[in-house]
């Protein structure tokens, strides 16, 4: 298994051994990895020592205003990401592995002003695929949601390489020829059939999910509606449960692989959403 970030191996097992959700702990890999990656590329006291115990309150700090101004992100992630990195260096401290914990003095945020989720985009799917004026990237983004797949998972490597296309209906597949022809000289030039690939030589062919949003963001001009993975995302599931009201929570679990706890809170966003 590739190493993503500092004691992955042993954070993952600690997770395992608590019974938190593989859903869950790959949330936790994609917060992880994208800290360590921002640290990596702009953090001074990370690009110095390389070492995690030297870590503090002020380096948490710059990432999270990064995602607060830069990508734009709700409290309600911003809370989430803080809450993934609080368990992460607990966990850290636990085992004198740091002698800092770097988000003890770090507060959540209160909940954003509950807006309706936009779920309409899905119905018009086809229109936004055929749309030049938005990024292939964007579409395809777009597309996979609707196919129920979260950004955490069509970002995984030989995910999208081994995906099986050949039933999704024409337009969809008109799209998917376009895509094809883009992608043609990337994945020549990487020898990685994945679809989400960098378009500059890098050591790691593979779009990153703050690389996603550098073609995510400048489309909402276009779209007028949030483009972030997790609102997409947010407005399928809505969508999906206002198609099928008649189905049990068992039910929507099983088919959306959500985790229980979950439902009510989609079903919710689902009853605003009018």
């Amino acid at each position: 298994m590739q190493i993503l970030y500092p004691y992955q191996d042993a954070f993952d097992r600690d997770l395992a051994k608590r019974d938190i959700a593989q859903a869950t702990r790959d949330e936790y890999t994609a917060t992880l990895q994208d800290f360590f990656h921002y640290l990596e590329n702009f953090n001074p006291t990370y690009q110095t020592y390389h070492r995690v115990n030297q870590l503090q309150t002020a380096d948490v700090e710059q990432y999270l205003a990064m995602l607060t101004n830069s990508r734009q992100i709700q409290n309600q992630t911003y809370n989430k990401v803080l809450s993934h990195l609080n368990v992460y260096f607990k966990f850290l401290f636990s085992h004198n592995w740091t002698p800092y914990l770097p988000t003890l003095d770090l507060k959540s945020k209160p909940k954003d002003a509950t807006r309706p989720v936009n779920f309409r985009w899905v119905d018009d799917l086809d229109t936004w695929l055929a749309d030049d004026r938005l990024h292939v990237y964007t579409r395809t983004a777009m597309l996979l949601t609707t196919k129920g797949y979260p950004v955490q998972v069509y970002l995984k490597p030989n995910f999208t390489a081994q995906l099986t296309t050949d039933a999704w209906p024409a337009a969809e597949q008109q799209f998917l020829t376009q895509l094809r022809a883009f992608l043609a000289p990337l994945q020549t030039r990487f020898q990685c059939a994945d679809w989400f690939l960098k378009q500059r030589a890098a050591a790691d062919p593979h779009l990153t999910l703050p690389g996603l949003h550098k073609y995510l963001r400048p489309d909402e001009v276009v779209t007028n509606f949030r483009l972030s993975p997790t609102t997409l995302y947010q407005g399928y599931l809505v969508n999906y449960l206002r198609r099928h009201p008649q189905l049990t929570d068992r039910d929507v679990i099983a088919a959306l692989h959500l985790e229980p706890d979950s439902i009510d809170y989609y079903r919710r966003l689902a009853q605003r959403a009018d």
